[in-house]
């Protein structure tokens, strides 16, 4: 059952240096806290089913819209620039009753990581990785790029967009509806609908990423914090050969791999992305609660953190 909680989230306006970002907690009274940073041209919206059960298991979960996307503002001048999102993130997380474990997709990720691995003390408490590691599959991140440049004039109703989605997203069965898609578009005064970020960010952040792989190498091999890395067996993005870089960087972290899910692992998968961060949460918790003087509560519920999946396991499991 959703509680009144969890089915009426807390919707605030974050400030931060020089903008205003939307951010949305359910179950603000939750233990521990789950921080999650979607990935680039997405909304908060991307993770509502999951933050919706993990916090019926007792969570304080907290999702929020990169600037510049969704509902937060856009920077004035157009110019983007990778720290000023990092920035964004540990203020969200500072703000928070509790160091959080970070659940980062994508762009989230990369920003987890490098916040990760550049602060001592980290402002998380661990961090979950999700389809990304710090060197990506050029490829893969050029398709996402192409079509997200594809309809500069955006289009002429729901119908369209949903079908342009569809075909870009063949391995979902159900076709994206008018509800669905509202957070995600936006009419001009044109009357047409373009997505819900500023096109300045493609100048921005994107045309630079290349140039901080270096720096979130060196960064990921300083993470001194819990890691789990859940990857989609189908993506183009991360590969055996990212993760198998990444484990030797990062050799404490634990690898899952989820075979049915592409580079969208919680969109594609969501049962099984959401039984994974309850599973490492879980665990979590019971490594503090084992530990002397904790007042580290457990999670509510439990009945499905058991459940037979098809998961598959590689490199170290956190101790």
């Amino acid at each position: 059952m959703v509680s009144p909680t969890t089915a009426n989230p807390e919707v605030c306006r974050f400030p931060v240096a020089d903008l205003n970002l939307a951010v949305e907690t359910r179950n603000a009274a939750g233990r521990p806290v789950l921080l999650f940073s979607h990935g680039f041209g997405q909304t908060r919206g991307a993770w509502n089913v999951a933050a919706t059960a993990l916090a019926e298991e007792g969570c304080r979960c907290v999702t929020f819209d990169s600037r510049g996307h969704g509902e937060s503002d856009r920077v004035l001048d157009g110019e983007y620039r990778m720290e000023q999102f990092a920035d964004d993130l540990i203020r969200i997380a500072e703000a928070q009753p509790e160091p959080p474990i970070l659940v980062g997709a994508s762009m989230g990720g990369l920003l987890g990581m490098l916040v990760a691995g550049e602060m001592t003390p980290s402002p998380f408490r661990a961090l979950i990785l999700v389809d990304i590691t710090p060197r990506w599959e050029t490829a893969g991140v050029e398709r996402i790029l192409a079509f997200m440049q594809a309809y500069p004039e955006g289009f002429a109703d729901y119908d369209e967009a949903a079908e342009k989605i569809a075909g870009y997203l063949p391995q979902r069965r159900e076709r994206k509806t008018e509800e669905q898609l509202r957070p995600l578009l936006r009419k001009g005064p044109d009357g047409r609908l373009r997505w819900h970020w500023d096109p300045a960010l493609l100048a921005g952040v994107v045309a630079q990423s290349e140039r901080y792989q270096p720096r979130l190498l060196a960064a990921a091999s300083r993470i001194d914090v819990p890691v789990l890395l859940l990857s989609g067996a189908s993506s183009d993005v991360v590969s055996s050969d990212t993760v198998k870089e990444f484990l030797q960087r990062v050799p404490h972290a634990r690898h899952v791999e989820l075979p049915h899910a592409t580079h969208m692992v919680a969109g594609d998968s969501n049962d099984a992305f959401t039984r994974e961060v309850a599973r490492f949460v879980q665990d979590l918790v019971q490594q503090n609660l084992a530990q002397p003087n904790s007042s580290q509560p457990d999670l509510s519920n439990q009945q499905d953190l058991d459940r037979p999946d098809d998961r598959h396991y590689a490199g170290a499991v956190q101790p």
